[in-house]
């Protein structure tokens, strides 16, 4: 039993490679941490394998821990940034006129993380709001709110550049 468990799990996770990555670059926006982070996930959900009771919930169980890797990077990057500062790192220079956050992908990076998470899991891998939900730890309720609050907010700050 445990080595078809074990062969499940593998499977799932070398078929669905791609939407791990795809969702890993959505946090980190660097290929190279994308892949660490997918990678972490990975050795995390083989070494806890057997803690997962129902097979049927693999997706949003190892969702839920690609999403906290994730956050985990954020957490520890910005940490890093933080004393890089402190080194006199040298400043981007952004012609005038020229601002990089007129992307929707931007704006969305911008958003708390809470809703951050909802938007990507919803939109960019196509869940529904209860997996959402399983993933997140949240009530379905509150990832509703959250998901409407930040779609209100991207679409004031799209219509404020618009103007």
């Amino acid at each position: 039993m445990r080595q078809e468990n074990y062969d499940k799990m593998t499977g799932y996770i070398i078929e669905n490679q791609k939407k791990f990555y795809r969702l890993a670059f959505s946090y980190a926006q660097n290929q190279e941490d994308a892949l660490d982070i997918v990678q972490n996930a990975v050795l995390k959900a083989l070494d806890h394998y057997e803690s997962l009771k129902n097979y049927d919930a693999i997706k949003t169980w190892f969702y839920r821990i690609l999403v906290n890797e994730s956050i985990y990077f954020l957490k520890k990057n910005k940490k890093e940034i933080a004393s890089g500062e402190e080194l006199g790192l040298e400043i981007p220079y952004y012609e005038q006129g020229y601002e990089p956050s007129d992307d929707l992908y931007d704006d969305i990076n911008r958003l708390d993380i809470e809703i951050q998470n909802i938007i990507k899991l919803r939109f960019f891998e196509e869940m529904s709001l209860k997996e959402i939900a399983e993933i997140t730890g949240d009530n379905l309720n509150t990832v509703k709110a959250r998901l409407y609050r930040g779609l209100k907010m991207l679409k004031q700050n799209i219509q404020e550049v618009n103007l």
